[in-house]
This record gives structure tokens, sequence and C-alpha cells, in this order.
């Protein structure tokens, strides 16, 4: 069964129709939306600071989402999909975005929407990523402007394929 713990009083909120991995944790001042997905061994820490969690986000296998005390807090905006390994920490992620396997995106840093952060990037604190782009590299550097073809390709049928695999697991 999944872990979840409150924090100072503090319990993680779940929207409808969610798919908690029976070995994921999610701790503290979590809340998320609808439709969501937390795959095995991801962590969702809201121990230190709050995390908010748009609907039709997917936190994939492995993943981390926490903040900084009394510092940075993590808003994740709707249909989000972060992939397998990635860490995500004390930023704000807009609307339809695809963060990378094994990226990282570090404190204050802005994800604009309909962005990509590549696989292995890493995103430094105070980065704003143009809506629309793909940043890849250490550091994450702008690589092109994403097009439509990617967005329906690559975002919307990332997200749109979780919330599918997810289903496959409401047995349990």
């Amino acid at each position: 069964m999944a872990i979840l713990f409150p924090v100072n009083g503090i319990h993680p909120q779940m929207g409808n129709n969610c798919f908690i991995a029976p070995n994921a944790t999610i701790v503290g001042d979590v809340t998320m939306g609808d439709d969501c997905s937390v795959w095995f061994n991801a962590v969702v820490r809201g121990d230190v600071n709050s995390i908010r969690i748009g609907n039709r986000v997917n936190i994939q296998d492995g993943a981390v989402i926490h903040c900084t005390f009394e510092k940075t807090k993590t808003i994740i905006g709707n249909k989000v999909s972060i992939g397998h390994n990635a860490i995500v920490h004390g930023c704000v992620i807009e609307e339809n975005v695809l963060i990378g396997m094994g990226a990282i995106v570090m404190d204050n840093a802005h994800i604009g929407s309909n962005s990509i952060i590549a696989a292995g990037a890493v995103v430094l604190e105070n980065t704003v990523v143009e809506p629309g782009s793909i940043y890849a590299g250490v550091p994450a550097k702008k690589v092109k402007n994403i097009s439509q073809e990617l967005i329906n390709g690559e975002i919307n049928r990332i997200a749109d394929n979780y919330l599918k695999y997810s289903s496959w697991f409401k047995e349990m």
C-alpha cells in the first residue's frame, strides 16, 4: 500500500480518479487534482513547503517532487508528465509540459506552457523557460521552438497514455 503520511497535521489530498502505486510515497502539504498518477518508487514530499499539482499529471517511476523550507513551493499545472527519475524542486511548471527522464528542475525555475525539458537536462535555479520551447543540456538552454506536431505527438500523447496506463491498475 502507498505511503501517505501527514506532516505537522497536514495530510496529502488527492483528487478523483487518481492512481497511487503501492510503493509511492506522498507526505505532508500535497494537493493533487483529478486523474493524476504517482508511479512506482516516486516520492512527493510536501514536508518543508507546499506542493500543488493540477489535473492529469503523471509522476513517473522514481521521480522526486520536493521544495525548500520557507523559500520555494512547487506548483505543477494541468497535463504535465514528469519522466522517470526526474527531480522537480521548488519550481513552477505551467500546463502541457513534458519533463524528460532524469531531468532536474531546480528552485525558482519557471517552465512555460507547451514546453519540453529534454531527458537528462538540468534547469538551473531562476531559469525561465519560454512557453512553447525545448530546453536541453547541462545547464539547460533553449534548443528550438516546439512545433504543434511535438505538442500533439509527445506532450499530449504521453499524458493521454499515462491516464490509460493508470486505468489498468484500478483493480488493485
